[in-house]
């Protein structure tokens, strides 16, 4: 019988509620470690309350989180210095350079200075932002932006990298540069999460998937094993319920009176 790789990240019975609303509801998720994980689910499933809480940025009505064993909120310190985040909506030093920004976050990580710069410089080669170092974050695009956060989340070379849809609103050019940082990482052995709701890109760069809807996961487990022989859009739409008769009410649209018969 083969043993199953250590866990990443586990999350037992974790709940969040906003008001009247339940975003999580008892959700169970066991990530296992190695693994480029993607976490998948249409919107309002929960997945970005689930990603802040198990990252220490939201603190969950009730469950448990641990990354490599220890309890997000425990001990908080020792799992965000193993941890590097890119959040949807990140938000910036903006008055600093992307050069600035990387040193900030090393030496509030503690790391030597001339360390810090070293790993900056080539994460700014490697992400085609060598040319953009030295210019104020306020004035990067959105692909840039986005660059930049992963390379702050990767400056400290984390066992686990949690991302937020990390290539919403992010150029076909940018977006490839992403890809092959991400896929260096892993097969490094480290652990990726990310969300997204681009089936075909989690089928390109996932070999583990979990489904969430409703604040609970419907599925979880290899690629290959929740998608069984169809395409990952095609049992996510099972997954999670899509109806299919959804325009059928809709026969007044595109009916322009005098228009082309």
């Amino acid at each position: 019988m083969t043993t199953p790789p250590p866990a990443a990240v586990e999350i037992q019975d974790l709940w969040k509620r906003f008001g009247q609303q339940i975003a999580v509801a008892g959700l169970t998720l066991r990530l296992p470690s190695g693994s480029f994980i993607g976490l998948v689910g249409p919107n309002g499933a929960g997945k970005t309350t689930t990603l802040s809480m198990v990252t220490g940025l939201l603190r969950p009505d009730h469950g448990r989180i641990l990354v490599h064993g220890t309890d997000v909120w425990q001990d908080p310190v020792e799992v965000k210095a193993r941890i590097g985040v890119l959040p949807e909506g990140l938000r910036m030093f903006e008055r600093l350079s992307g050069r600035e920004l990387l040193q900030y976050n090393g030496r509030l990580r503690g790391m030597p200075g001339a360390e810090v710069d070293r790993r900056a410089d080539e994460l700014l080669r490697v992400l085609d932002l060598a040319g953009a170092g030295a210019k104020l974050v306020a004035d990067y695009s959105t692909g840039m932006r986005k660059k930049i956060g992963l390379a702050a989340a990767l400056l400290h070379n984390p066992d686990v990298l949690f991302l937020d849809e990390p290539f919403e609103g992010v150029d076909p050019v940018s977006a490839q540069t992403i890809r092959g940082v991400l896929k260096r990482y892993a097969e490094t052995g480290s652990t990726v999460v990310f969300s997204s709701h681009v089936m075909e890109l989690v089928e390109q760069l996932c070999d583990w998937v979990a489904v969430m809807n409703a604040g609970q996961v419907v599925a979880q487990g290899p690629l290959d094993t929740v998608r069984g022989d169809r395409s990952l859009h095609q049992a996510f739409l099972e997954l999670v319920g899509v109806r299919d008769d959804a325009a059928a009410s809709l026969d007044w649209l595109g009916a322009h009176p005098g228009g082309a018969q």
